[in-house]
């Protein structure tokens, strides 16, 4: 069972509940589920009944007793555990998860909707304008990414056009659908919060896009580094323009999340000259948790950092998943006359989906992910 199949499971439990009067409450569009937090336990979690209980008119954990009850009937779902006040936690049967959620990332790869993105045109239609500022530049155009990734519909403009130097040394519109970087109309569009709804009259989000200014031109670390310094920090953060970003070595998170993909790639490469391909199946528990659960929780960081237009969210993530792969890359390959196994080759598709990812989210940054380093 996949995450996004445990997520319509749930989703399906609380309309069963509904549709037999055991809830009374608006069936939510979609359920969130991810790897459980502090206290936690299984391979995923949902505070679904967290949500529910005050509409429902009900406590936090009669909810999660109730949808409880029904997922444990459901294929796939070994245990369900409440904790806390009322976060519900699944364990999946056998070496289900591990197993699926990899299935899950290779497959997507091979189609026109990667792992964590969502079909065109199934979001909200997104008006983006831009102050005329470097920082505010590449913001511009890695939300357009970011928020087409969750299937929007978006314009981008701002307020004069990019200087030439910028698009020559940044880039710009590399998703083969160039951002329209002209004023989008002569009038200075509404100076609205991130959370604004639009009008009844208009079913367009109008977003301003002004993160703080960068202190220093950041064209000479070139676009991958220039790009990572305006990125990494918050939006309201004033980043930090050093040659710290170009740095070889273990202290810039930019060259460890560039490192592990390149690594990734080059297993593939040895493992292809041993003779054997990534095959998904059951992996050792032992040092890939921390892993599985960053590569599960990637579909929620990258809608997280839509929603709230932060792709430093979707950059920090990046640095966790490159750090949770590096313990599973010495163990991937087998060592002098072993031969290949299933547990090799599950290794090798598990540190692929890692790679896949990494190279994703370096993609919607507008950064090179390189499969040599």
């Amino acid at each position: 069972m996949t995450p996004v199949e445990l997520s319509r499971t749930v989703l399906r439990a609380v309309r069963c509940a509904v549709d037999d009067g055991e809830l009374r409450v608006a069936v939510p569009e979609r359920v969130v589920v991810a790897p459980p937090g502090p206290g936690g336990c299984g391979e995923y979690a949902t505070n679904v009944a967290l949500r529910l209980a005050r509409p429902a008119g009900r406590t936090p954990q009669h909810v999660a007793e109730v949808l409880r009850a029904r997922l444990l009937r459901a294929d796939g779902i070994g245990d369900v555990v409440i904790t806390g006040p009322g976060f519900i936690n699944i364990s999946l049967r056998g070496s289900a998860a591990p197993l699926a959620l990899v299935e899950e990332i290779l497959g997507a790869g091979d189609t026109d909707t990667p792992y964590g993105h969502l079909p065109e045109g199934s979001g909200e239609r997104v008006l983006l304008h831009g102050a005329a500022e470097v920082r505010a530049f590449v913001h511009l155009d890695v939300l357009v990414r970011m928020l087409r990734s969750q299937g929007c519909l978006v314009r981008a403009g701002c307020d004069t056009a990019p200087r030439p130097e910028w698009t020559a040394v940044l880039g710009g519109g590399t998703d083969h659908r160039p951002v329209d970087h002209r004023p989008v109309d002569h009038r200075p569009v509404d100076h609205q919060p991130v959370d604004h709804q639009p009008s009844a009259a208009s079913d367009t989000l109008r977003i301003d896009v002004r993160p703080v200014p960068a202190p220093a031109d950041p064209l000479p670390l070139g676009r991958d580094a220039a790009r990572w310094a305006l990125l990494l920090p918050a939006a309201h953060d004033r980043p930090r323009i050093g040659a710290e970003h170009l740095a070889q070595r273990e202290s810039n998170p930019l060259f460890r999340v560039r490192y592990a993909h390149a690594r990734t790639r080059a297993l593939l490469r040895n493992a292809a000259d041993l003779g054997f391909r990534p095959e998904p199946g059951p992996v050792d528990a032992h040092g890939t948790r921390p892993l599985l659960a960053a590569l599960a929780d990637h579909p929620r960081v990258l809608a997280a950092a839509a929603r709230h237009r932060a792709p430093d969210r979707l950059a920090r993530h990046l640095v966790a998943v490159a750090d949770a792969t590096q313990p599973l890359l010495p163990a991937v390959l087998p060592l002098g006359a072993e031969k290949p196994s299933a547990v090799h080759r599950a290794r090798l598709a598990l540190a692929e989906a890692a790679g896949t990812v990494l190279a994703d989210g370096l993609s919607l940054l507008g950064i090179d992910a390189p499969d040599h380093l």
